[in-house]
């Protein structure tokens, strides 16, 4: 058992000498970790069968790495070029090649430091060379001596990690806060330096240039030296260095204008291949953010013509594309949420402070384009490349992407004469491209589903918004409709939840837009259309009965529906789809009513377009009591038909709430407008010039049989649904007020046909008198105490009115006869209580 322990710990000194020296042979280290792992298995199962010699397991150990070097040796030797490690100053480079070329390695190094200093990208072009060229060993170590090696380089780690928890706050500053803060500082050292000199003119352009180049090249040749011992320190050394081959390239071009465009362009591709190769080999996300991302900080003119503006776009798509790389090779996603909030602010502060429409609407538009396509593929590239899972910080970057992209181009093309003539086509082409993407995505095996339904959700949203861009009026409202039902169809009948939840914001964006068509479509009443055959109503017709099938469809038993689990969500989307197409139903046909009369009004102008004229001023009661006449006709048809088909209790109390008010708004302003439609057939008010027909003293007859029917209607209703002793009291007591009302509107209105009107308070009085009388009789009869009480009262109301209003207007003959007349009805009310006073008091 001892020795098989001991065993096992020389196989693990080895393995961690091998991830120190020989980290390229991976499949040996992976045949190490199994043995190892195995041991230690069969060790707790079965200890005995396991004993085995040093000797024997050295020996295994020592072949495997033998073999595989020879091999990769082989295979190394067999390929042009290559790094060589002897003989080398840097990375082994120039020895490598000039050995496969068959070069003097002196006439190679000299080629290469003349090529460095001519064309200052010498030193980008042997980093690449270097991150991309295998190395070529003379001779693999010996294996059989690694395990003293190993022993002492396992007391070091051993010694090392005893003090690893007292000093990981140290080794954290020292190995790498420090050394990132000095990058950053000797980049802000040489910027201010060359700002120095070119404030004071000291030296040339050339030369502030070449300076920079050489810093830069001096900096990668220090991190190449050290790369093998002090990786970490390397990488800052490295990734300071890209920094500044950025910074100098540019201000050489832009500043300078030391280089053409295309040398330009081509370097900055040099330094993002480079780097991109770097961050990958070393494994180091700084290194990327520093050279790549960092970058951005180059300082630019972009108020200065579309030169300098193309070349930092074409700069920053560089450094985009670049980032675009490293997605697809390692799971760096800080790297692409800076340089997707520096590129997108970069761009939106140029489009604001220094877009010139004529000069760059090509460019703006290409290159925040190029932007959108590099951004969109960089997330997608971590949704089905790294499998990665669906988090809300996914739909906040496809929806800011998405929309400052269609945001910048909307701006871009209104910005141009004809521009906006293809702001239609742009917004579907974008509707297009989401369209396309979520294609492929839902191809993919194994991608999260809602990354899918976050792309359709796009397609959707900029299809819906392609409708108003392009349309007007009518159309929006019937397209954005028919999306809406689409998607509440599907999400129904085909249970996927998000789709139903899709078409929610939709049906209310709908209900919004057919809002505005009424504004302007009844504003206008110069606008001649046909009454009830207008596109108008067209339009509230089929919102009505979409709403009408989708309310149908929600409460179908047979399709759930997204919210089936949470009742309260139900029934709140139940009571908001019943409510909207009830009030669909009621508005599209009052507001046609209201418009016609409108119309009729303006039309009935005396007047050259009513200055100087007079106007109809019955059209107007007329469309008061018509508006009056379809709310009580609605009314009673939405008792009726809740009575017979619906049975909804809610729906019927507020079909009784709608009887209330219509019967309240009847009583009030509707026999107020009859009295007005009178006295304006009588000549008796202010609208002189107009003929007044037969219609005007007959419509009212049409409007008391109509709230009879509502009055009928809320009967049966309250009949089949609750208990008689409910509601007759209540019921009774509102029918006798009712009808004391009509008739006395109806007396007024005979009194002042028969020219008697001047005497109506008499006959009123009177009237009312009868009416107690015969109110306590049906109370008596029916045994409704209410009805006797509601008598009396309006006994003493008449009193009241006799004494203090009517002696002063009438005669003594009159008086006389009014009195002795209500005294009797008095004597006669008294005599009934009397007479049937047994069966009161058993009441």
């Amino acid at each position: 058992m001892e020795n098989q322990q001991d065993q096992i710990n020389r196989l693990t000194e080895k393995l961690e000498l091998l991830r120190q020296v020989h980290s390229h042979f991976s499949e040996e280290i992976a045949g190490l970790k199994a043995e190892i792992e195995q041991l230690k298995k069969d060790n707790k199962i079965n200890a005995p069968a396991l004993k085995t010699s040093e000797k024997e397991a050295q020996s295994t150990v020592a072949d495997i790495p033998k073999e595989t070097a020879d091999t990769v040796g082989k295979e190394i030797s067999e390929k042009k070029y290559y790094r060589k490690r002897q003989n080398k100053i840097l990375g082994g480079v120039c020895s490598g090649i000039a050995e496969s070329t068959g070069m003097n390695l002196l006439l190679m190094r000299f080629l290469w430091v003349l090529f460095t200093l001519l064309f200052c990208i010498g030193a980008v072009v042997y980093l690449i060379l270097w991150l991309s060229l295998p190395e070529k060993e003379s001779k693999s170590p010996a294996f059989s001596d690694l395990p003293k090696v190993g022993l002492e380089k396992a007391e070091v780690l051993s010694r090392a990690g005893q003090d690893k928890t007292a000093s990981d706050m140290e080794k954290y500053i020292g190995e790498n806060i420090i050394s990132k803060i000095g990058i950053a500082v000797l980049i802000i050292g040489v910027g201010i330096g060359a700002k120095y000199s070119i404030d004071n003119d000291l030296i040339s352009p050339l030369i502030r240039i070449l300076l920079g180049y050489l810093v830069g090249a001096g900096l990668l040749a220090v991190s190449f030296r050290l790369l093998r011992k002090y990786e970490n320190f390397s990488a800052v050394l490295l990734s300071g260095a890209m920094a500044i081959f950025y910074f100098i390239t540019y201000a050489a071009y832009a500043f300078y204008d030391l280089f053409p465009a295309y040398i330009t362009f081509l370097m900055m591709v040099l330094f993002t291949v480079a780097t991109v190769l770097a961050a990958l080999r070393l494994n180091k996300q700084f290194i990327a953010h520093i050279g790549l991302v960092g970058a951005y900080a180059v300082p630019f003119l972009l108020s200065e013509g579309e030169g300098k503006a193309l070349v930092l776009f074409s700069y920053m798509a560089i450094i985009n594309g670049g980032i675009l790389v490293v997605a697809f090779k390692k799971y760096w996603k800080p790297l692409y949420l800076v340089a997707f909030g520096l590129s997108w602010l970069i761009v939106i502060s140029w489009g604001v402070g220094a877009y010139e429409a004529k000069e760059h609407f090509i460019l703006a538009l290409s290159f925040s384009t190029l932007f959108f396509l590099l951004f969109y593929a960089t997330f997608l590239a971590y949704k089905i490349l790294r499998k990665e899972v669906y988090n809300p910080l996914d739909i906040a970057l496809v929806l800011a992407n998405s929309f400052i992209f269609y945001g910048l181009g909307y701006g871009f093309l209104t910005s141009q004469v004809e521009g906006e003539n293809y702001l239609g086509l742009f917004t579907l082409g974008n509707a297009l491209l989401h369209l396309g993407v979520g294609f492929m995505v839902y191809r993919q095996k194994g991608i999260d589903k809602n990354i899918y339904f976050l792309i359709s959700g796009m397609v959707l949203v900029f299809l819906t918004l392609s409708i108003p861009v392009e349309l007007d009026g009518s159309w929006v409202t019937l397209l954005w409709l028919g999306e809406a039902l689409v998607l509440f169809y599907i999400g129904k009948t085909k249970q996927v939840a998000i789709y139903e939840k899709l078409a929610y914001p939709l049906l209310l964006l709908s209900s919004i837009s057919l809002l505005q068509d009424w504004v302007w479509a009844y504003g206008d009443t110069e606008e001649l259309s046909l009454v009830f055959l207008n596109p108008t109503f067209l339009t509230s017709a089929i919102f009505c009965a979409v709403l009408g099938y989708m309310n149908l469809l929600y409460h179908n038993k047979k399709f759930p529906g997204a919210f089936a689990g949470d009742n309260g969500k139900w029934q709140l989307l139940s009571t908001g789809l019943a409510s909207l197409l009830l009030l669909s139903l009621y508005a599209s046909v009052a507001l046609e009513i209201n418009y016609y009369w409108e119309r009729q009004f303006q039309a009935s102008a005396t007047g050259e377009f009513g200055i100087g004229g007079s106007y109809n001023y019955d059209l107007i009661t007329f469309q008061s009591l018509w508006g009056m006449m379809y709310f009580l006709g609605y009314t009673a048809a939405l008792i009726l038909i809740n009575s017979r088909w619906i049975k909804s209790k809610a729906l019927g109390i507020l079909g009784l709430s709608l009887a209330g008010l219509g019967l309240m708004y009847f009583l009030t302003v509707g026999l107020y407008d009859l009295s007005e439609l009178r006295e304006s057939y009588l000549g008796e008010n202010y609208n002189e010039g107009f003929e007044a027909g037969i219609f005007h003293l007959l419509f009212r007859y049409p409007a008391f049989l109509l709230m009879t029917v509502v009055i009928l209607v809320s009967y049966r209703y309250l009949r089949a649904n609750y208990k008689k002793e409910v509601f007759t009291p209540a019921l009774n007591l509102m029918l006798s007020i009712t009808l004391l009302w009509v008739l006395s509107s109806e007396l007024i209105h005979w009194l002042n046909l028969a020219g008697a009107g001047g005497i109506y308070k008499l006959w009123m009085t009177v009237f009312w008198g009868i009416y107690a009388l015969a109110l306590i009789s049906l109370g008596i009869w029916k045994a409704q105490k209410q009805l006797r009480i509601a008598a009396l009262v309006l006994f003493g109301i008449t009193l009241i009115k006799l004494v203090f209003y009517d002696l002063a207007n009438l005669n003594t003959l009159a008086k006389t006869g009014l009195f002795v007349l209500l005294g009797v009805l008095l004597l006669i009310i008294s005599f009934l209580y009397n007479k049937f006073r047994g069966r009161l008091w058993e009441e």
